[in-house]
């Protein structure tokens, strides 16, 4: 499996992220894959809020790893594209196969890379796309064969994209609260994986779909989905949210939002015997524990990405519900825009933003 379905360049641009607020479009040369990897020709690759305030920023350190999460290498960790070669001893993938890129590559041996979950892998080997390794921000990359997940003919290259992580996310948190069609699903904090988990929940059946969001800009993007049944500031949540339930509250929350007032409006606004599911990267949780918790017997449920499994599963599933993630993205660019995307990107755009190769997305 190591042939070539389209002659490849010595040379490719890729972005890198040098931690001041820029993006900076190199030339780079074409990795050759080694054995059990892949070169993908990328068709979209997503920019992640977490690259925007871990990296784009600034360089900051992070838990589990010595030194600079960030090794500065071409960035990005939500791509999607085709196999265009295949390394020694590939044998799930080979030459025009499409797929999805799980972002982190792990030991493999662990019990946590053994139940799908690299992204807990504590080995040194550890290394995440767009962090530690070139990631998808080229056009060109090189992956680990057994980080890929086949993409649906169905499904796009950008629905590929937001599957590798916001989806992903979404999805994983959602399973973890058994969303269904027995109670309803309120969604704190509409940004890229708010919006997604607005879209999933849909699919999984939620009786109704209330979205909370403190920005216009954002409430007005999520309206036009026609995922949503109801759509509130914070300052009008209560009331929303009693009405649409009847005054009991949402039986499934989820908090996409990473902010301590996000979390507490999500306890607040759970039902009794509620399920609440925690997503959003940073900040604290504060919650009066009697009446918020105790009283209501909430439980609480954190979620860190997704397994490659259940990645896998999701793409299926988006098929089986129609949907395509692709229509929350708000935004695309050339690779050659990468600067002018992370800054929209950093200052609040309406939905998604993508790097997209020409008119293979």
């Amino acid at each position: 499996m190591n042939a070539t379905t389209e002659p490849l360049p010595d040379t490719m641009p890729g972005v890198r992220l040098p931690g001041d607020s820029t993006a900076v479009v190199d030339t780079l040369p074409v990795p050759e894959p080694g054995p059990g990897q892949v070169l993908l020709r990328v068709g979209a690759s997503g920019i992640c809020g977490s690259d925007i305030g871990f990296i784009y920023h600034e360089h900051k350190t992070h838990r589990g790893v010595d030194g600079p999460a960030y090794r500065g290498v071409v960035a990005g960790h939500e791509p999607s594209g085709t196999v265009v070669q295949a390394g020694p001893g590939c044998r799930r993938f080979g030459a025009g196969d499409r797929v999805i890129v799980y972002h982190i590559a792990g030991c493999g041996l662990c019990d946590n890379c053994r139940r799908g979950f690299m992204i807990s892998c504590t080995d040194p080997s550890r290394a995440a796309y767009g962090w530690q390794r070139d990631g998808g921000h080229a056009r060109y990359l090189l992956a680990d064969e057994s980080t890929c997940v086949p993409l649906p003919d169905e499904l796009s290259f950008v629905d590929g994209a937001l599957i590798a992580c916001g989806f992903g996310t979404a999805y994983e948190g959602l399973r973890r609260i058994a969303v269904n069609g027995d109670g309803d699903l309120l969604v704190v904090g509409l940004g890229p994986v708010g919006l997604a988990a607005g879209m999933i929940g849909r699919g999984m059946g939620a009786a109704r779909v209330i979205g909370v969001e403190p920005s216009q800009v954002r409430r007005d993007w999520a309206a036009g989905l026609g995922v949503f049944d109801a759509l509130a500031s914070p300052e009008e949540a209560a009331e929303t949210v009693g009405r649409a339930t009847g005054g009991r509250g949402a039986a499934t929350v989820i908090d996409c939002s990473g902010s301590r007032p996000g979390r507490s409006l999500a306890l607040e606004n759970a039902a009794e015997w509620g399920r609440v599911s925690l997503v959003g990267e940073g900040g604290t949780l504060e919650t009066e524990v009697s009446d918020t918790l105790l009283h209501k017997q909430l439980t609480l449920y954190a979620s860190w990405v997704t397994s490659l499994p259940a990645m896998a599963e999701l793409a299926q599933n988006l098929v089986r519900w129609g949907l395509s993630p692709e229509r929350v993205v708000s935004d695309r660019f050339a690779l050659a825009d990468a600067d002018e995307a992370y800054r929209l990107a950093a200052g609040g755009s309406r939905g998604k933003v993508v790097l997209v190769d020409g008119d293979r997305s």
